[in-house]
């Protein structure tokens, strides 16, 4: 049987990557992963680790290569707005870790993405009414806030002028208002002249100071890594010349799935299912020895754990000391790294923010899309600016041609 299976270093030596890409390809389904004798050890299918190797030997070429790049690979453009180190994400040039540390509001984060300068497209924001073609939609809290937000968000655009009309001052002016306005119909709450971050508070745990400052830092630390699924979607649309409500409408629908905006609730549901167990450690070894993945923890881009994720937790921890919730969520923690090395990311605390103060798996997925629109509008605002258009070349591998008769 274990001839079958090969060891971590083994898997990675054959080809060529680190430990957490052989984890990202797990995640992926690419290579199927079993436990190993020692319960903090896994095993690799040799064969779909022979495959994969095989892949690569055969595709050196720039063909392969381009392919090979989408899937977190070689970068595929040029940007300034953020950069991935092992510390977490800088947004152009400074860390968004130390930000969120320092008290920045995700408007000042935002302000920086967007490279205002001196310019503050946020001064001029009114609070008021949904117009009567939005208003059903906005105010239906029978709809999922996604869901809500995405019939929406075509119809605001109705009331603005269209951003590829307008020079870049007026451009950042709608897509400050967009960000409010995508905060607002997440929450199915009218427009508020305040902070994100406070609206969200309000909407949630009013006159709780310290949650308040948990979901600033969120907000913060969330706002854009560069060209994740969404981002990457939302600036293909921008390229085309679509107005900034459709390149928010491109980034939620991209949210939505599983593996991306949806990985919150997942995590939220494995704190759920290890909690309801008779043992936190048993629920996990029990997964662990099916071979089940463990959601909301590790990170192809963070080998030695998300930074974002460890600080959100220290301040989690000030926030809720003696909390049963958070001592919950601190036994999945250590329990998770002592089977497979493996330490949260920024999903789990997400997920960890909402657990620890009674909210739900939608509240997660909530703040994690009021932040990232901020990426999006970033990515957007760029792409007009440089002009150019995303079209990539596909690369034929169906049936052969058929000759004419």
């Amino acid at each position: 049987m274990h001839d079958d299976y090969l060891s971590a270093g083994e898997a990675t030596r054959r080809l060529g990557i680190s430990a957490a890409t052989l984890y990202a390809y797990v995640s992926r389904g690419l290579v199927e992963s079993r436990p190993g004798d020692d319960p903090r050890s896994r095993l690799y299918r040799r064969r779909d680790i022979e495959r994969l190797a095989e892949r690569k030997r055969s595709g050196r070429g720039a063909a392969r290569g381009a392919a090979q790049s989408l899937d977190r690979g070689l970068p595929v453009l040029e940007t300034r707005i953020s950069l991935i180190r092992p510390d977490g994400p800088y947004y152009r040039g400074h860390s968004a870790v130390a930000l969120a540390r320092a008290g920045a509001s995700f408007e000042d984060a935002t302000r920086i993405l967007w490279d205002c300068g001196p310019n503050d497209p946020f001064t001029d924001l009114r609070a008021g009414p949904w117009s009567a073609h939005v208003a059903s939609i906005a105010g239906n809290a029978r709809l999922p806030p996604l869901e809500r937000t995405l019939a929406a968000m075509p119809l605001l655009a109705l009331d603005a002028r269209h951003s590829f009309d307008a020079a870049m001052p007026m451009r950042r002016a709608i897509a400050a208002r967009l960000l409010r306005q995508n905060a607002a119909l997440l929450l199915g709450v009218e427009v508020e002249a305040r902070a994100v971050h406070a609206t969200i508070a309000r909407a949630w745990r009013p006159r709780d100071a310290l949650f308040a400052d948990l979901v600033r830092a969120a907000l913060v630390v969330a706002a854009d890594h560069e060209l994740n699924v969404s981002a990457f979607a939302a600036r293909v649309v921008a390229s085309t010349g679509a107005h900034l409500h459709a390149t928010v409408c491109t980034g939620l629908a991209a949210l939505s799935g599983p593996r991306h905006g949806g990985a919150t609730a997942r995590a939220h549901a494995l704190i759920a299912d290890a909690v309801a167990g008779d043992s936190i450690a048993a629920v996990l070894d029990a997964r662990w020895r099916r071979g089940d993945d463990l959601p909301g923890f590790g990170h192809a881009l963070y080998a030695d754990g998300d930074p974002r994720a460890a600080m959100l937790l220290a301040m989690l921890r000030d926030a809720r000391p003696r909390s049963r919730a958070l001592a919950q969520v601190e036994a999945i923690v250590t329990h998770v790294e002592s089977l497979n090395g493996q330490r949260p990311n920024i999903d789990f605390l997400l997920a960890a923010i909402a657990w620890t103060h009674a909210l739900g798996p939608a509240h997660a997925l909530v703040l994690f899309a009021a932040s990232r629109v901020a990426g999006w509008l970033a990515h957007a605002l760029e792409q007009q600016e440089q002009g150019g258009f995303i079209r990539p070349r596909a690369r034929y591998a169906g049936e052969a041609v058929k000759a004419e008769p």
